[in-house]
C-alpha cells in the first residue's frame, strides 16, 4: 500500500510540521484541527458553539477532500480546554455525523495551540 497526502483549501493549512490528513489504503488519519477559518487561519471568534462547528467543518472538508464524508468517521477525539463544553459537543456533534456513531473519546486538556479551546482529529475508512 502507498501512502498520500490529503490537502484542501477549504481547511486551515497546517501551522505546523504535519499534514491535513495522510490516506493509507482505506484509512485516513486526519490531523488536529481547531477553529481556525481557513481563509484567513485566524481563530474564530469567542463563541464556544460556533468554535465547535468550525472544527467539525474543518474535519468535513478534510474527510471531503479525501473522498468521503463525516460518515466515514471510525473514530474521533475531541480535546476540551473545559469539559463543561462536553454537552454542546454532543449536541452539535448529532447535527455533523448520522448514526451509528462512531467511537469516541473526549480528553480534557490544559491548552490547545493558539489558545483554542478545542480540538479534534479523527480515522476515516473508506
Amino acid at each position: 500500500m502507498s501512502r498520500s497526502i490529503i490537502q484542501t483549501a477549504n481547511a486551515p493549512a497546517a501551522i505546523g510540521t504535519y499534514s491535513q490528513a495522510v490516506r493509507y489504503g482505506d484509512t485516513v488519519y486526519v490531523s488536529g484541527q481547531i477553529p481556525l477559518d481557513p481563509a484567513t487561519g485566524q481563530l474564530i471568534g469567542n463563541d464556544i458553539d460556533a468554535e465547535i462547528r468550525r472544527v467539525f467543518d474543518n474535519l468535513a472538508a478534510i474527510a471531503e477532500a479525501a473522498g468521503g464524508t463525516l460518515a466515514n468517521t471510525l473514530k474521533l477525539n475531541v480535546f476540551l480546554t473545559d469539559l463543561g463544553h462536553f454537552g454542546r459537543v454532543n449536541e452539535i456533534m448529532a447535527t455533523y455525523f448520522p448514526q451509528p456513531w462512531p467511537a469516541r473519546a473526549a480528553i480534557g486538556v490544559v491548552a490547545l495551540p493558539r489558545g483554542a479551546r478545542v480540538e479534534m482529529d479523527c480515522i476515516l475508512g473508506l
